[in-house]
Formats: C-alpha cells, structure tokens, sequence
C-alpha cells in the first residue's frame, strides 16, 4: 500500500489510472477505522481495482465547540488495517494541504442541508461536501463508497454529483451494527458503561417503528409516538430530533405512501449520535431496514 500526503502526487496517481482506464474507487473517512469502514473497504475492492482509502478529519465539518480537537485519530493503527485488507493507496492529506492561505470557496446544496443534522449543527454539510467535492476531483474516482448510516449525508452528496455533473458514482452501503444493534461509529470509542450500554436503545427504538409498521400502523405521528415512549425508557439518553421524511426530499411526511427514513440523532452521556432505518414499499406493505 502506498501511503500519499500530497494533493499533486494523488492527482497524477489518477491521472495513470485514466490512462489505463482502470476502474478506481474511492472510500472517503476520517479514520479511527472500524468494521462499517471495513464493510466500505470490501465492497469497494469487488467492483474496483485500485482502491484509494482517504483518511482526513475535516475541520470544516465541525463548528465551534464541537469535538474536532479530541476526534480520535488512531493513524498507525488504521494504516495496519488497511494493509492488511490490501488497500491500494491511502490518502492522507493536512489541512493546510486542503485548505492553503487564502482558500475561500465552498459548496452548498440548497434546501437539503439546512434540516435535521443542518439544523442542530449549522455549516456542517457546507464542509462535508465541499471536502468530498475536493477529494472526487483530487481522486477522479468511478465510485465512491458511503455508509448508510449518516442517511442524509449521502442524499446531498447524491445530489450535489448529479447537479455538478460529476463523472463518479455514488454507491451507498448498509449500516454495520454491533450484536446490540448499536450502529458502529468512530464516535463509539467515547461510550464508557452505562452509556454504552444505554446507546443500544437507539437501535431499539426503530425496532419499534419496524413492530408498529408490521401491524399495520402508517400514521407518521403514532410511529414517531412509539420511537420516544422507547427511548424514553433510558434515562442517559436526550433526543436532539426524531423524524420520519421523504428519501428523496427529506421534508417530512404525515403518513407512509412512498420510500422513506426514520432519521434520529440523541446525545449518550456526552456522546452524541445519529442512527437511522429505511422504509421501502414492499407489495402491499412496507418493509423496514435498520
């Protein structure tokens, strides 16, 4: 595996790799790697040859008070594991690589990145696609890898690849879950007893929209009613937001017709995490993936 700092030398990488037309993928990740980044990885390898893994942990995707200084950063570590897994290339640029003197612009999908994560954290999705837009035409990959857990994340970079004309795909993989169902995280590292423990409810209370769903229930209100009264249950948890919206739109619905999402995030302890199920039509039913 080779290891790239520089922005040029990544770039001429891709370039040979055009020449050759190779079908280059790319998994984009801040590190502290785990088994969903892994699950990425994997993926990535069965339809792609190289593979580049990105390792940045972008400052402009934490805002003021946020926990950009003790995110963890586990670079040996994470370098072992990608050598072992046969990983072609990591690219591991600074900040100041990415973001010299005098470096100004920014990319906005409008009215996707102001509601739900937009909201509680304002700028967030400003920095996360303007990060991914740097590294799609840094890496110039075919695909590009991303989990399933941070839901809307994937929806505005779906949508700023089509409406910027990208040439890569954007290839969107399921949540990986510890056996409590907890979705992995790097920010799972910060959960220390009883809240690791009371993080499993999160996982549980989309079970319970799953169970309501089942019986028939379609009333966004009632699902969302049952998702609360569960993790209401654990004290050491305080939901941020909890809503059921349009997939593709992400405004919210009143009852199920179409595929959509349950999107919930809440703070563990101090911990904070997102976590969220799918909603597909199934015939006359719906069928719910968490």
């Amino acid at each position: 595996m080779e290891t790239i700092h520089a922005i040029e030398w990544m770039k001429q990488i891709a370039r040979e790799n055009r020449v050759h037309e190779r079908i280059l993928g790319l998994v984009p990740t801040m590190g502290a790697l785990h088994e969903g980044h892994f699950s990425l990885i994997l993926a990535a390898q069965r339809e792609c040859a190289p593979v580049v893994v990105s390792l940045f942990v972008n400052p402009k995707q934490f805002g003021p008070g946020e926990d950009l200084n003790k995110y963890p950063r586990t670079l040996d570590a994470d370098r072992a594991a990608l050598e072992a897994l046969g990983v072609d290339y990591l690219f591991t640029p600074s900040p100041q690589e990415m973001y010299p003197p005098g470096f100004r612009s920014a990319v906005v999908v409008e009215g996707l990145s102001d509601r739900l994560e937009g909201r509680s954290r304002p700028g967030h999705f400003r920095g996360v696609t303007t990060v991914v837009l740097k590294l799609f035409e840094i890496v110039q990959p075919r695909f590009a890898y991303f989990g399933r857990k941070d839901a809307q994340q994937a929806r505005l970079i779906r949508q700023m690849t089509a409406d910027l004309n990208l040439d890569g795909s954007v290839v969107v993989c399921p949540i990986v879950r510890e056996a409590d169902g907890l979705a992995l995280s790097s920010r799972n590292v910060f959960l220390k007893g009883e809240d690791r423990r009371a993080a499993a409810v999160l996982s549980g209370s989309l079970a319970a929209v799953r169970d309501e769903i089942a019986k028939g229930e379609r009333d966004t209100g009632r699902l969302l009613a049952a998702l609360r009264r569960v993790l209401a249950t654990e004290p050491r948890v305080a939901l941020d937001y909890a809503e059921i919206v349009d997939n593709e739109t992400l405004e919210p619905i009143a009852s199920l017709r179409g595929a959509c999402y349950v999107l919930l995030a809440a703070k563990v302890g101090e911990t904070r995490l997102i976590d969220n199920a799918l909603i597909e039509p199934d015939g006359d039913s719906f069928r719910v993936t968490i």
